[in-house]
């Protein structure tokens, strides 16, 4: 098996291919020996477990998910990577490379195409500019994953597994607490990666599970409500709602109150169960 975390290896693997890295597809491909393991040993690739990978890049984590999993899944949206992958992992009979982007997938029917009869699990390097928008297509999905353990930017990593109620928490943090529980698991330095990005970086995990949809009367009004609310943080809640969606500033005080809240509080103070509550006041109140 091709050593990946040499420097000078995967610089000569790239040479012999004629890859430059892609700006648009943020690349920074893992290179540490001891952060694909850990992320293979804690994000469920073992027997009886079917793991997606999103962004194999060169093969780094790949290598490892395919040492541990039943059948490994990995999608890469660069064709220029397809030979370097036949080259590291090409050899891996459990492994499956597909070309695409995973945004485009709908992620049940690829997880029942790829794993039938196996739990779920995902697990990737993904690429800072666009983390929110693949966690959301995964969450949002419906999917039966039982975990998706990612890298991402050490800062984002705070703001997904931040408590929801407090200054540090936003948008995301309250989707992400939606459909399951988020943890830091180990922190990853910038020079873990070859080129070495300008900021570090940690791996997360989130137990996948809903624990509100049944108290949450009108879930797209909800997260409607949560982005807009969290889109105009400075502002009260009041104020916020009022100027993006509309609604009067009194049934919005009334409502507070009712909630024994006061009309100055701005959404980020909120708690997960006060959030749903207000939504659901809404919904029931009003018509935008």
């Amino acid at each position: 098996m091709m050593d990946l975390t040499e420097k000078k290896s995967v610089h000569a693997l790239l040479a012999r291919h004629g890859f430059h890295f892609s700006k648009k597809f943020g690349q920074n491909f893992l290179i540490d020996d001891s952060v694909c393991p850990r992320i293979a040993e804690e994000g469920n690739a073992c027997a009886g477990y079917g793991v997606l990978e999103i962004g194999p890049g060169i093969g780094t984590l790949t290598q490892q998910l395919a040492l541990r999993a039943e059948k490994v899944a990995a999608v890469e949206i660069d064709t220029r990577l397809l030979p370097i992958l036949q080259e590291t992992v090409g050899k891996f009979e459990n492994l499956h490379v597909i070309q695409g982007d995973i945004l485009e997938y709908d992620i049940p029917a690829l997880l029942e195409q790829e794993f039938s009869g196996l739990r779920c699990a995902v697990c990737a390097n993904l690429p800072y500019y666009i983390t929110t928008p693949i966690l959301m297509h995964l969450l949002e999905s419906g999917a039966a994953i039982d975990t998706i353990t990612v890298m991402v930017q050490k800062e984002v990593a705070e703001k997904l597994t931040a408590k929801v109620g407090t200054r540090e928490s936003g948008a995301i943090t309250v989707a992400v607490n939606y459909y399951g529980t988020a943890d830091i698991l180990f922190p990853v330095l910038r020079d873990s990666f070859l080129p070495p990005p300008n900021v570090d970086s940690a791996v997360i995990q989130i137990q996948v599970k809903q624990r509100y949809a049944d108290i949450t009367k009108n879930p797209s009004h909800f997260f409607a409500m949560v982005k807009n609310g969290f889109s105009q943080r400075r502002k009260t809640l009041v104020n916020a709602l009022s100027a993006t969606m509309g609604y009067e500033k009194q049934m919005l005080i009334s409502i507070l109150e009712e909630m024994e809240l006061p009309e100055s509080v701005r959404m980020e103070k909120l708690t997960m169960e006060q959030l749903i509550s207000l939504s659901n006041a809404l919904s029931e109140r009003a018509v935008v």
